[in-house]
């Protein structure tokens, strides 16, 4: 089979995240998401849940007016809207929202009411990972905001990786910290969170599947609670 060029490109990309992950191990997240400005230029997105605007802060001191992609699924709570409007309006950034190619309401005429509690995995794929696959089309890198303490799923989240799925170097500058490391950060820098955070709630997706969270128990027990279903799929 001929190597194309274009497969000699991903080849190099995949091969420049791996040494990143490798070289950037003990950097600091700033120091991770300087690079990826650097490397990548305006090629280089954030994606944001609005849980909190602490990736997006940090990546906006890296590249000033950084695009900040946030899915609109139809389903969140009006607290995670609020927040996406705050962060467009306060920082130093470009929001940008992806919406699914169906409506809440044309999704349920189309596979019936309340997919999210028949079939989860579907109705995250249709109103996630579709929508980003094609939102991420135009960009060489993301970040992200995932964390190695989150779950046991996340324990071995590199800073700079390799996205197979969508051919892209994915970055997760905030894998090492810990919940006191971001607590520190939002206070430090005066960051905005979602006032579901302060209610109850230690993860924020979408309002049918997301519930607050029991004493003792995991960061993300609050999503999906009483399936094996732990992620959405954007991050598998």
């Amino acid at each position: 089979m001929t190597t194309t060029q274009e497969d000699r490109a991903t080849e190099d990309l995949k091969a420049l995240a791996e040494q990143a992950g490798r070289d950037l191990e003990d950097a600091s997240a700033l120091e991770i998401l300087q690079w990826a400005a650097d490397t990548f230029g305006r090629q280089f997105c954030v994606t944001s849940s609005m849980e909190d605007a602490v990736v997006a802060h940090l990546a906006s001191r890296a590249l000033p007016g950084v695009d900040v992609v946030f899915l609109d699924t139809g389903y969140h709570f009006p607290e995670t809207i609020g927040t996406r409007d705050a962060v467009e309006a306060v920082m130093d950034v470009n929001v940008i929202t992806l919406t699914p190619r169906q409506s809440v309401a044309e999704q349920d005429a189309e596979y019936g009411p309340k997919l999210h509690d028949r079939d989860p995995d579907l109705c995250c794929k249709l109103r996630k990972v579709q929508p980003l696959e094609e939102g991420l089309k135009g960009y060489r890198a993301w970040a992200t905001g995932l964390r190695r303490d989150e779950s046991p799923t996340r324990a071995n989240t590199p800073v700079v990786g390799w996205d197979e799925k969508r051919q892209k170097v994915k970055i997760s500058p905030i894998a090492k910290w810990t919940q006191e490391d971001v607590d520190a950060y939002v206070t430090e820098h005066g960051v905005l969170t979602n006032p579901l955070l302060m209610d109850g709630y230690t993860s924020v997706g979408c309002a049918p599947c997301t519930r607050r969270v029991l004493e003792g128990e995991d960061a993300r027990a609050g999503r999906w609670a009483g399936r094996a279903k732990t992620e959405c799929g954007l991050h598998l």
